[in-house]
């Protein structure tokens, strides 16, 4: 099984470049309006589609990965390209306690790469809890994370 994701963009061409960099490949296909990047890892087929309406709004995207290996190696890329914008590192959020990496795209999507260290007892809600989570507009609280 492999999720689909599909944005709606104001600038295919920037969304592109942008996730080219994320990525580390190119789309497998690309026209003015549309372009489809078909990921082996992550298993993601991932498209963009142009919009002259309002972009896709979502909380935020995110890609778990199983080690801190992998972290350190999405933190090298994202660094590499210049798009990395806050590192988390042994935080407890979301009733878990995690390494995130957070960027933004183009259009204000948040984006957190994450590794879960160990889940923790749901207890009261998540607005309670101290989490930091992205704000509209891809920016992020900096809030005490766990406090």
């Amino acid at each position: 099984m492999r999720p689909h994701i599909s944005l709606d963009v104001r600038d295919v061409a920037k969304s592109v470049a942008f996730y080219e960099k994320v990525f580390g490949v190119k789309p497998q296909k690309q026209v003015a309006d549309y372009a489809k990047f078909d990921l082996k890892a992550p298993a993601l087929n991932f498209s963009l589609v142009s919009s002259t309406r309002n972009v896709s709004v979502v909380d935020h995207l995110g890609l778990e990965v199983e080690t801190v290996e992998e972290i350190a190696d999405w933190k090298a890329r994202l660094q590499r390209e210049g798009i990395l914008e806050r590192v988390e590192d042994n935080i407890v959020c979301c009733f878990a306690r995690q390494d995130k990496l957070w960027f933004t795209d183009p259009d204000g999507n948040a984006w957190e790469i994450f590794t879960v260290h160990e889940q923790l007892e749901v207890t009261g809600r998540l607005s309670q809890t101290g989490c930091c989570v992205p704000k509209q507009g891809g920016a992020h609280e900096q809030a005490t994370c766990g406090a």
